[in-house]
């Protein structure tokens, strides 16, 4: 069995910039992850991790069984996690100013750094928590949430293609 790894990668750069509307202060943490194993193209700037993957930000949690991170020339930076066959991937973020932390599970989870919003694909769950206590939750083939204007659409209907849309097509 191969061990995990640790990575932090406030050295080679990602820092997913964006990724912190929601709680402010995550922007300016460390990203920490978790690996079986990973491979970077530096000049496509993608690194690809699989195996056990947790990643860690401030009050972020994404885990999966595959995490491809990339950073456009701009800085933004896009995230896809996918889990094991048959299971789903994990997301979790606390809101800015308040004790509640939205959290959802999906066969995909996609993050766009430029619009600052996560997608859910294909058996997605969106759960919002006061505290400790499930306050909301919302199921769905595609569920958005949006941390800039803090909303969510839910499509329970969603066409293949949307689930396998690339980040940068949104």
């Amino acid at each position: 069995k191969i061990h995990s790894f640790l990575f932090v990668l406030v050295a080679l750069g990602w820092g997913f910039h964006q990724l912190a509307h929601a709680e402010r202060e995550d922007k300016n943490r460390p990203m920490n992850i978790e690996a079986d194993a990973l491979v970077h193209d530096d000049l496509k700037q993608v690194t690809v991790f699989t195996g056990h993957v947790l990643i860690t930000k401030g009050s972020i949690v994404l885990k999966g069984d595959r995490i491809e991170l990339r950073e456009d020339p701009q800085g933004f930076q896009y995230g896809v996690i996918t889990p094991e066959p048959g299971a789903r991937a994990f997301y979790r973020q606390k809101r800015e100013g308040l004790n509640e932390f939205m959290e959802g599970e999906a066969e995909r989870i996609e993050y766009d750094g430029r619009l600052d919003r996560v997608t859910l694909s294909q058996r997605a769950v969106l759960r919002r928590y006061k505290g400790s206590m499930l306050n909301d939750e919302m199921s769905g083939q595609v569920i958005t949430y949006d941390h800039l204007k803090e909303t969510f659409r839910i499509d329970g209907k969603a066409s293949p293609q949307v689930s396998k849309s690339s980040p940068s097509s949104n």
